[in-house]
């Protein structure tokens, strides 16, 4: 981390939580971070779901919500980027204060409620960063839509032409019974859509993964395997955030919200895991939660994820710890004899003889 970089950490950490994320992504948007573009290696490139990405380190959906600094964020480092929750509508959210540093757990509570322009906002964004890198779109719903598979739908229809894979998120806390979609026949038949919409449209064929919570059992784990198996989803995200508290020290354990950072790195790891172990590595998985270390990576690589993914990390440790995390990776990656990151994925999973 630079000078600069640890200055301006500090100068954030005196403003409101969401205030100081408004004014990071903006300074972002404008430069101020710019680097020479994603770090790569023959040992970090990889190819996951039928893209090429420079290395499995990217930046999880909530950090940039409506594109706003797409490029700028690729340049600092990170393989992919993926950007919302999107809804088909403009959404205010939850109201404010829904943002909280954990700054003694290393940790962040949110409430936002998939705050966000809309798709119509970000489709130009989307559009004007073509050929910066790998982008991702992670779709939501409207809080007061009568049908929630018909805006998951309208998401993807919308912004299909620019973007290169979808999430649907079905996972976060901080919608009122959007949860209940992670249930194996709600979330096929929503998956099934989806997908079928993917299939209808035009253009390269874009693959579409699903975002799940970590607060869920082993049957339930192996209930979404099996959805995703019967949907032919091409991936899963593990994991959201958790209404856990469980340790946490700061002041702010009782807000309402989702649970992010280092307290759900074992949580996170633990459910990746499972699902690796249910799915026999059959489906790509991208580990999510906690991950502020090149060791960290590398054990959720291990674990069964092809990618990784950062978000309430950078706020401790700022944007640079991509690029940080990418080349510290790559040797530890040359330390275990690993040519290329594919042969470290689930390599302490054992496979299930079937």
């Amino acid at each position: 981390m630079t000078l600069f970089e640890r200055f301006g950490l500090t100068a954030l950490r005196c403003l409101d939580p969401e205030v100081a994320h408004g004014v990071a992504l903006t300074a972002l948007g404008a430069g101020l971070a710019a680097g020479p573009g994603p770090v790569t290696s023959p040992r970090l490139a990889t190819r996951v779901f039928g893209i090429d990405f420079p290395n499995p380190v990217g930046t999880a959906a909530g950090f940039d919500k409506n594109g706003v600094a797409i490029g700028a964020t690729l340049r600092t480092g990170f393989g992919f980027v993926e950007v919302g929750a999107v809804t088909p509508r403009p959404q205010a959210g939850n109201p404010k204060p829904r943002l909280f540093r954990l700054s003694e757990d290393l940790a962040v509570i949110n409430r936002f409620g998939f705050n966000n322009a809309g798709v119509a906002a970000l489709a130009p964004r989307l559009t004007a960063s073509a050929g910066t890198g790998v982008r991702g779109v992670n779709l939501g719903a409207n809080k007061d839509s009568e049908d929630r598979v018909a805006d998951y739908v309208a998401g993807l229809t919308t912004l299909y032409p620019d973007a290169d894979f979808f999430t649907v998120n079905v996972s976060s806390p901080n919608t009122e019974k959007l949860r209940d979609l992670q249930g194996r026949d709600a979330l096929t038949s929503l998956l099934i859509q989806v997908i079928a919409a993917r299939d209808a449209a035009t253009g390269p064929r874009r693959p579409v993964m699903v975002k799940i919570a970590p607060d869920l059992s082993d049957s339930e784990i192996a209930d979404i395997a099996l959805a995703a198996a019967d949907s032919g989803v091409d991936g899963i995200v593990a994991t959201n955030t958790t209404l856990d508290r469980e340790g946490i020290r700061s002041i702010h354990r009782a807000q309402a919200g989702g649970l992010s950072g280092v307290p759900l790195r074992d949580k996170a790891q633990a459910v990746l895991r499972r699902l690796r172990l249910e799915t026999g590595g059959a489906i790509p998985l991208i580990g999510v939660g906690g991950i502020t270390s090149a060791e960290d990576a590398y054990a959720r690589i291990r674990a069964g994820a092809s990618l990784v993914q950062l978000y309430s990390a950078l706020v401790f440790h700022g944007i640079s710890l991509g690029a940080r995390i990418a080349c510290g990776l790559d040797s530890l990656l040359e330390r275990d004899g690993f040519s290329n990151v594919a042969e470290a994925v689930g390599a302490d999973v054992p496979r299930v003889e079937g």
